[in-house]
């Protein structure tokens, strides 16, 4: 399909629509499907992967498929900061001081080390590697394909095409060591007496393996705000977004005029744009009519298809090419992110270590989602309030994520691809030798039998 038309959008997305649709049913019948708790877009990305052009190029996608993650990256971010709660940083680090440390040592740790490991040994190895190319370990195993395509977008406007590639097969890459690594931990660990809680595979809620919720679960999407006489809720919302998102390309655009070669990323803008569109409706009492959960379905939406179409349009030519490199820099990435779950894991939580490091798994190699699945399968009630303490410190990582993820191609290609991990690492250490310093590094109890134990 060379000529691009709104019918060519409306095809590309009603063919991704019927691979989630098909995939929802996989999820919800086959039952080795379900043991892997794949989430459906990332089933959908391997069926359009397989059925594209990239595979049997049966589905009639177009040249422009490729493109759409770079979009909807832009909406997630639009979406995130509208309608949020304000929180004190101060209250943030002191309630879930152990959560917000161990997440910023996995993300300094997993962007600095792969970064590092991409200098000092892969492009060494492959010397017309782009200095770059470490960095995919941290954008697809840390960030997912949502930061992967972020990245990628970013690297693909200075000329490295091959980016966006490189950064949705470690994303996919990712997930499937979070899913299954994390399965064959939970089996060693839970021999081993690590665990808090009685939990087995068989225990799991079974709308957590099909991906169908019964009725007596079900939980509502949002409110309406504002009556539909004057306008539908759905499109409040919805309009909110993309009012952000096309504030954020024009400034894109013009920011370009201004600073020449060095490019802000879409995402990073829309952002910024939504933050001030949301102190605004603080300021005027708008807020009160947005709500959040669906601002959050909005972005779960965006995310769902950016996974999708992602997936599907890898070029495995591309990833064949780079393939022994990639190899080299998965096998570093599981082995770092192993690490990090066994050694540091247990020093910082004083509680429940193994339940909280878990999650940090399944986050540090795949999606949140993924930490959360494997989290249910050791803490089916959610009785470590991992989840709790998470959701708290994210607030206190935004930040942090979004300059790391908005600065690394401008100091890549600035030529100052080593100020990158060495910033990175030099936290990380700080962090470390912080809870140190202060008494709270440390070896946890391992079970509750043993802090019985230890306090009779």
């Amino acid at each position: 399909m060379d000529n691009f038309s709104i019918w060519s959008l409306m095809l590309d997305i009603s063919i991704i629509s019927g691979l989630l649709l098909i995939s929802t049913i996989l999820r919800a019948k086959v039952k080795w499907i379900q043991s892997l708790f794949l989430p459906a877009s990332m089933l959908a990305g391997f069926l359009g992967l397989g059925l594209g052009p990239s595979g049997l190029n049966i589905l009639p996608f177009s040249a422009q498929m490729s493109t759409y993650p770079g979009l909807l990256i832009a909406v997630i971010f639009a979406a995130l900061p509208i309608g949020a709660k304000t929180v004190k940083m101060k209250h943030v680090l002191g309630r879930v001081r152990n959560m917000w440390s161990y997440s910023m040592l996995l993300t300094t740790l997993m962007w600095g080390g792969g970064a590092l490991f991409g200098l000092i040994v892969i492009n060494q190895l492959f010397g017309d590697l782009h200095a770059g190319f470490g960095l995919m370990l941290g954008a697809g195993f840390l960030g997912g394909h949502g930061t992967a395509a972020a990245l990628g977008e970013a690297f693909s406007e200075q000329g490295w095409e091959e980016a966006l590639t490189l950064g949705m097969t470690s994303a996919t890459v990712g997930i499937l060591v979070a899913i299954l690594g994390g399965l064959f931990i939970i089996k060693r660990h839970t021999k081993k007496g690590h665990t808090n809680f009685i939990s087995s595979f068989h225990d799991l809620p079974n709308e957590l393996k099909t991906g169908l919720v019964p009725t007596h679960n079900r939980s509502s999407m949002g409110e309406e705000t504002v009556s539909s006489n004057s306008i539908d809720p759905l499109v409040l919302h919805l309009s909110l977004t993309a009012f952000v998102v096309g504030v954020a390309y024009w400034l894109s655009n013009v920011s370009q005029d201004f600073l020449g070669n060095i490019a802000l990323p879409l995402f990073s803008i829309a952002f910024i744009v939504g933050l001030l569109l949301q102190t605004l409706l603080r300021k005027t009492g708008a807020d009160q009519y947005v709500d959040h959960h669906i601002m959050n379905r909005i972005g779960g939406s965006a995310t769902d298809y950016l996974v999708a179409f992602g997936m599907a349009s890898i070029n495995l030519s591309v990833v064949v090419d780079y393939a022994v490199p990639l190899t080299l820099l998965f096998t570093f990435g599981i082995a770092w992110a192993y690490m990090i779950f066994r050694f540091i894991g247990p020093n910082i939580f004083q509680h429940y270590w193994f339940e909280k490091s878990l999650f940090g798994w399944g986050w540090s190699t795949g999606t949140v989602a993924m930490g959360l699945a494997l989290l249910r399968i050791v803490d089916p009630k959610l009785k470590s309030k991992t989840m709790d303490d998470y959701a708290i410190a994210y607030l206190g990582m935004i930040p942090v994520e979004m300059t790391i993820i908005s600065m690394a191609p401008i100091l890549y290609m600035s030529g100052l691809p080593w100020v990158f991990p060495t910033t990175l690492l030099l936290v990380g250490i700080a962090i470390i030798a912080v809870y140190r310093l202060k008494g709270w590094w440390g070896q946890s109890a391992t079970t509750t039998s043993e802090v019985l134990k230890k306090n009779a």
